[in-house]
């Protein structure tokens, strides 16, 4: 499997704070998707920001866990879909309430943390992992970046 991107994601209740703390922290802009917030550095994406309007912060070490997933950006679907089950991955789902532009499957590791495998259509038009329906995206060709005032 060959990972071609990583963004780690962030929830939070608001887009703008959150996202903006990254990109200072890294030296970044913050690229507004609308419902999400990347942060790029030297125009590489490194920290996605998601709108999650009931998003209670984590009480680390002792209450609320921690809440922070990955997407992984592959180039070839059906075999990352094969491999991270081989390692002992499993199938959460889709959401099918995005657009089905870009494709990505939910997945958990196995000590529960969800992640995603997330691909192109345009590169990979016959994409399809497993048996689950291909309806559902998150954008990997997001539009040009906008700074975002603080």
């Amino acid at each position: 499997m060959r990972i071609e991107q990583r963004v780690t994601i962030f929830d939070a209740a608001e887009l703008a704070p959150e996202s903006s703390f990254w990109a200072a922290l890294l030296g970044g802009t913050v690229r507004d998707l609308g419902r999400a917030h990347l942060v790029l550095v030297d125009d590489v994406p490194v920290v996605g920001v998601q709108l999650a309007p009931g998003h209670v912060p984590p009480a680390w070490p002792d209450g609320t866990p921690q809440q922070v997933h990955t997407d992984l950006v592959v180039s070839d679907p059906d075999q990352a879909h094969a491999e991270v089950l081989a390692l002992g991955a499993r199938v959460l789902g889709r959401r099918p309430d995005v657009d089905p532009g870009a494709g990505f499957q939910v997945y958990a590791d196995p000590a529960g943390h969800p992640f995603c495998l997330c691909w192109d259509p345009a590169t990979t038009p016959d994409a399809n992992p497993g048996t689950q329906p291909a309806n559902a995206a998150t954008p990997t060709s997001p539009p040009p970046a906008t700074q975002i005032d603080t």
